[in-house]
C-alpha cells in the first residue's frame, strides 16, 4: 500500500507597498525638510551690501549760457540804411562795419566845419606872422614920432620964450605932441592884443576853438552813418535791412561780445549750504552731451527769489569751448563734497531717512535682525555716506522690503542680495525745482 507522503506548510507570502506610493511619501518628507529648512533660514527679503566707494557729491542743473554783458547797437541819428554786409550769428571783430548809412549831407557838413577851421588856423597863423610884426613896426614908429614931438615942443618953447616964435606956432607944437602920444598909446594897445596874453590873440584862439568843436562835431555825426563792432562776439540779433529808414535809438544789431562766458543757474535754496564760490563743476550743451567742459563757481546771488524759492548761481567758463553760443541750454555738475573712500549705503535701505535718527535693518546671522541706529554724511544720487553705525560689507535690508514683511528685531531671515553695483564717482542731486 502506498505510503502517504508528508508535505510542509507554505511560508506566508509578504505584501509590499505600490511603488508610486513610496515615491509620493519620499516627496513629502523631501518637502517637508526643506519647508523646515526654509522656516529656519527665515524671510527672503531684498537686501544690500555696505560697500566702500570714493564719492562725490554734486548738485545737478540746467542753466544757460551768458556773456557777462550784451552790448546792444542802435541808430544814434535819422537816416536811410544803404549797407548790411553781416549776417545773424556771424563773428565779427572789434571795428568792423556792421551798418552804414545814407551820407552825404553830413559828409558836406563835415566838409563846411573842417574849411571852417583851417580858416581860424590860418587867422592865428595871421595874427602872429603879419599882424603882431606890423603892429610893432608901427609901435616904433610911433615912439620916434612922440620922440620928435617933444623935441620940438622944447625947442618952440624956447624960441617962444626968446620972442623969435609966437603963441600960435607953440600951441602947434603942443598939439603935435598931443597926437604922438595918443598914436603911440593906441599902438601899445594894439600891440599888447598881438601878444600871447592879449585879447586879439585871445579871440582868435578862442575863434580856432570853436571851429575844432564845429569840425569835431561834424565828424562825430559822419561817423554815426557807419556803425562798427565795439568789441569781438557774435552778432545774435539783426533787426535792420537795406533801405529801411532808421530814427535815432532804434537798436539794429545785438552782440555778443567774446572773451568771458558764464552759465546761469537757478538752483533750489535747500542746496544752498552745499555751495561755495570756487567749486569746481562740469557742463555740456544739450547739442553736444558728449563734451563736458570745465567751470567753475564765481556768483552767488546773495538773495533768494521769492516765487521760485530758486537762488541765482553763476559758473565762470575759463575756456568756454567754440560750439558755444549765447543763452544755449546746457547741464552742469557742481562738485559740491569729494570723499575718499567713504563707506556708502543706499538711500533705499534707510528708515526714517530725512529724520534726525535714520535707522536700518541689519543682518546677523546668529542674533537675527537688528536695528541700527547711523549717523550720515553726504548725500547724493541715491547715495548716502554712513559716518558711524556699519562697517565695511555688512549687509542691510531694504526699507520697504523690510516693511512690507512686518519684522521684528531678532528674525531670522534670508537676505537676498541684488547683483553687485558700485556707486558712481560723481553722485548727484537735483538742484533747481
Amino acid at each position: 500500500m502506498d505510503t502517504p507522503i508528508a508535505s510542509t506548510p507554505a511560508a506566508p507570502q509578504r505584501r509590499t507597498l505600490p511603488r508610486w506610493l513610496l515615491w509620493g511619501v519620499g516627496v513629502l518628507l523631501i518637502a517637508a525638510a526643506w519647508g523646515l529648512w526654509q522656516s529656519q533660514r527665515g524671510k527672503a527679503v531684498p537686501a544690500e551690501q555696505v560697500q566702500r566707494r570714493d564719492f562725490v557729491q554734486t548738485v545737478v542743473a540746467s542753466a544757460r549760457v551768458e556773456a557777462p554783458h550784451r552790448v546792444d547797437l542802435a541808430a544814434q541819428i535819422t537816416g536811410t540804411v544803404s549797407e548790411v554786409p553781416v549776417a545773424q550769428g556771424q563773428t565779427v571783430a572789434q571795428g568792423q562795419l556792421l551798418v552804414a548809412l545814407e551820407a552825404s549831407e553830413l559828409s558836406a557838413a563835415q566838409r563846411q566845419a573842417e574849411a571852417a577851421l583851417q580858416q581860424a588856423q590860418l587867422n592865428l597863423r595871421r595874427l602872429g606872422e603879419v599882424q603882431l610884426p606890423v603892429s610893432e613896426q608901427q609901435l616904433r614908429q610911433a615912439q620916434a614920432t612922440l620922440d620928435l614931438a617933444r623935441a620940438q615942443l622944447q625947442r618952440s618953447e624956447q624960441l617962444h620964450q626968446q620972442g623969435f616964435i609966437g603963441a600960435a606956432a607953440l600951441d602947434e607944437a603942443r598939439k603935435s605932441l598931443s597926437l604922438a602920444e595918443a598914436q603911440a598909446r593906441a599902438n601899445q594897445a594894439q600891440t599888447r592884443s598881438l601878444q600871447p596874453a592879449g585879447s586879439e590873440l585871445a579871440l582868435a584862439r578862442a575863434a580856432l576853438s570853436q571851429a575844432e568843436a564845429a569840425a569835431d562835431l561834424a565828424r562825430a555825426r559822419a561817423r554815426y552813418t557807419r556803425i562798427q563792432a565795439p568789441v569781438a562776439g557774435t552778432l545774435i540779433a539783426r533787426n535792420v535791412e537795406v533801405g529801411d529808414v532808421v530814427q535815432a535809438g532804434r537798436l539794429l544789431m545785438t552782440l555778443s561780445p567774446q572773451g568771458r562766458t558764464e552759465l546761469v543757474l537757478s538752483i533750489d535754496e535747500k542746496n544752498l549750504r552745499l555751495l561755495q564760490l570756487g567749486q569746481p563743476a562740469l557742463a555740456s550743451a544739450d547739442a553736444y552731451p558728449e563734451q563736458r567742459f570745465a567751470a567753475r563757481v564765481a556768483y552767488i546771488n546773495p538773495g533768494v527769489n521769492a516765487q521760485t524759492g530758486a537762488v541765482e548761481v553763476r559758473l565762470a567758463v575759463d575756456a568756454p569751448p567754440a560750439y558755444l553760443r549765447q543763452d544755449m541750454t546746457v547741464s552742469a555738475d557742481v562738485e559740491v563734497g569729494r570723499r575718499q573712500r567713504a563707506l556708502l549705503l543706499g538711500l533705499a535701505q534707510l528708515h526714517e531717512a530725512p529724520g534726525q535718527k535714520p535707522w536700518v535693518w541689519r543682518v546677523d546671522t546668529r542674533e537675527g535682525l537688528q536695528r541700527r541706529e547711523l549717523r550720515l554724511g553726504l548725500r547724493s544720487g541715491g547715495w548716502v555716506e554712513v559716518l558711524e553705525g556699519m562697517a565695511e560689507g555688512d549687509v542691510v535690508l531694504q526699507a520697504a522690503a523690510a516693511d512690507a514683511a512686518g519684522l521684528n528685531a531678532g528674525d531670522r531671515v534670508r537676505p537676498v542680495l541684488a547683483a553687485p553695483t558700485a556707486a558712481p564717482a560723481a553722485a548727484s542731486s537735483p538742484a533747481s525745482r
